[in-house]
C-alpha cells in the first residue's frame, strides 16, 4: 500500500451533500480530502432548493449558476386529490404573503452538480480523490480510510456524505431506525402548453403525493409517489399514454403534457440515526435523515447540516473529530432533523390511512392554514428558517402589547 496522506477532514460521498460538504469545510480553512468518483450524469432528478439553502450556497460563490438554471417557486398550493369521504380544501402558500419573492428556485440535479464539481475542482484546498472507500479505521485519535485505488488518508475529523446505507456510518458503530416504506416513487420531466406562472402543486392522492414542479420555461418536474408496482408499471408505460395520465391527474392545469425521456423510479424508506456523529465521524445528507419526498425537505436539510458542521468544526478547530465537537454537532442538529422527520413521516401515514380520524385530523389541519393567514404564516415561515415563523409571531404578540 502507498504512504498514508494526511489531511484535516475526509468527506466520503461525492453526491450534491459531499460536494457541498467538502467546499464548505475548505472555506471554513481546512484541508480537505474528498472520497467518492465521477458525479452519476445518469441522475434526472430535479432539486428544489428553498431560500435559505440558496444563501448558503450564495456564500460558497454558487448563486450565479442556480439562479440562472433555477426556475422560481412563487406559489405553492395543496390540492387533495383523493376519493375519501373527508377531503381537505385547497390550501394556497404565496411568498408574497411573507415578504419573500419566491421559496425557492427549481433546478436540475445535473446543473446544480455541474456547478458544485466545478467550484470543487477550482478549490484548492480540496484534494478529490476519485475511488471508493474500502475500509475504515476508526480511533480515538483520528479517521483513516483505505481507498479503493490502494492509497489510504488520514484525518481528525470523516463527513459521511456517502448515502442512505452510509459504511461510514456504519464504521462508526451508529446504529439506524427506519422502515422500508410500501411506496415507490416515479420521477420524471414534462412540457407543457400553458405556464406554470411559478406554481408548483402538490396532489394529495391515497398512495402518496403527487408533485409538480417549475422549470425553466415551459417544463416541469413530477414526483409521483405510488405502490411500488404501479411506479414500475407506469415507468413502463408508452410515452403517449403516460403524457395522457399524467395530464389527466393534473385536471389539465397545464393544457397538454409530453413526458420526456429517462423516466426513474425510487423505492422510499424512511430512516433515522440514534446519533449523528460518534467515533470521528459527522453524518450529513442521506446518511443522517431519510424520508419520503413531502415538501422539499431532502437536501435542503442537508445543507442545514453542512452549515451546522462547518460551524461546530471552526469552533473547535484545534481537533474538529473530538468528542466534544461531534457531541455538539448532534445537539445542533437533532431537533432539527427529528422535527422534520417527524412532520413528514406523519403527513404521509396520514394520507396512507383509511382510518377517519386520521382524516380528519388532516383536514382539520390543511383547513385551517387555509382559513387563518397568521397560521399560515407561521407555517411558511417555519418551512424556511426553523424558529423564524415562532420568532416572527412573538414579535407580533410584542408589538399588539405595546399598543
Amino acid at each position: 500500500m502507498k504512504q498514508d496522506t494526511s489531511s484535516s477532514i475526509i468527506v466520503a460521498g461525492s453526491g450534491p451533500a459531499g460536494l457541498i460538504a467538502a467546499l464548505a469545510l475548505a472555506r471554513a480553512g481546512f484541508s480537505v480530502t474528498l472520497v467518492g468518483p465521477d458525479i452519476v450524469a445518469s441522475d434526472h432528478r430535479t432539486t428544489a432548493l428553498m431560500a435559505p439553502a440558496l444563501d448558503y450556497l450564495g456564500s460558497l460563490g454558487l448563486a450565479d449558476h442556480i439562479n440562472r438554471n433555477g426556475a422560481p417557486l412563487a406559489v405553492m398550493r395543496i390540492v387533495d386529490a383523493t376519493k375519501r369521504l373527508v377531503r381537505s380544501p385547497v390550501v394556497t402558500f404565496r411568498a408574497a404573503e411573507i415578504g419573500e419573492p419566491y421559496f425557492g428556485l427549481n433546478l436540475t440535479n445535473r446543473d446544480l452538480n455541474a456547478a458544485l464539481q466545478s467550484a470543487v475542482e477550482d478549490e484548492p484546498a480540496i484534494d478529490w480523490r476519485k475511488a471508493l472507500v474500502k475500509e475504515w479505521d476508526l480511533t480515538s485519535a483520528s479517521a483513516r480510510a483505505i481507498l479503493s485505488d490502494g492509497t489510504a488518508v488520514e484525518a481528525s475529523l470523516a463527513v459521511a456524505a456517502d448515502g442512505r446505507l452510509s459504511p461510514a456510518r456504519k464504521a462508526a458503530g451508529i446504529p439506524v431506525s427506519g422502515q422500508v416504506l410500501s411506496q415507490s416513487a416515479l420521477v420524471l420531466t414534462f412540457t407543457h402548453t400553458r405556464p406554470h406562472g411559478d406554481i408548483s402543486t402538490e396532489f394529495h392522492t391515497e398512495t402518496g403525493p403527487f408533485t409538480q414542479v417549475p422549470l425553466k420555461g415551459e417544463r416541469s418536474s413530477l414526483v409521483w409517489v405510488l405502490r411500488p408496482k404501479q411506479a414500475t408499471d407506469l415507468s413502463k408505460m408508452e410515452n403517449a399514454a403516460l403524457s395522457r395520465l399524467v395530464e389527466d391527474r393534473m385536471q389539465s392545469m397545464l393544457g397538454r403534457i409530453e413526458i420526456e425521456p429517462n423516466r426513474q423510479v425510487y423505492p422510499l424508506t424512511a430512516s433515522t440515526p440514534l446519533k449523528f456523529a460518534l467515533n470521528r465521524v459527522a453524518l450529513v445528507g442521506e446518511a443522517a435523515h431519510i424520508f419520503p419526498p413531502i415538501g422539499a425537505q431532502g437536501l435542503n436539510l442537508g445543507v442545514r447540516d453542512v452549515s451546522d458542521l462547518a460551524q461546530v468544526a471552526m469552533d473547535h478547530k484545534h481537533d474538529p473529530g473530538s468528542h466534544s465537537a461531534l457531541s455538539a454537532y448532534d445537539a445542533r442538529r437533532r431537533p432539527d432533523i427529528l422535527a422534520r422527520s417527524a412532520a413528514v413521516n406523519l403527513l404521509n401515514r396520514s394520507l396512507l390511512s383509511d382510518m377517519l380520524p386520521a382524516q380528519l385530523a388532516r383536514s382539520a389541519g390543511l383547513s385551517a392554514l387555509g382559513a387563518l393567514p397568521p397560521l399560515r404564516a407561521l407555517f411558511m415561515r417555519e418551512g424556511l428558517h426553523p424558529g423564524s415563523g415562532l420568532s416572527a409571531l412573538a414579535a407580533g404578540l410584542r408589538e399588539q402589547i405595546r399598543r
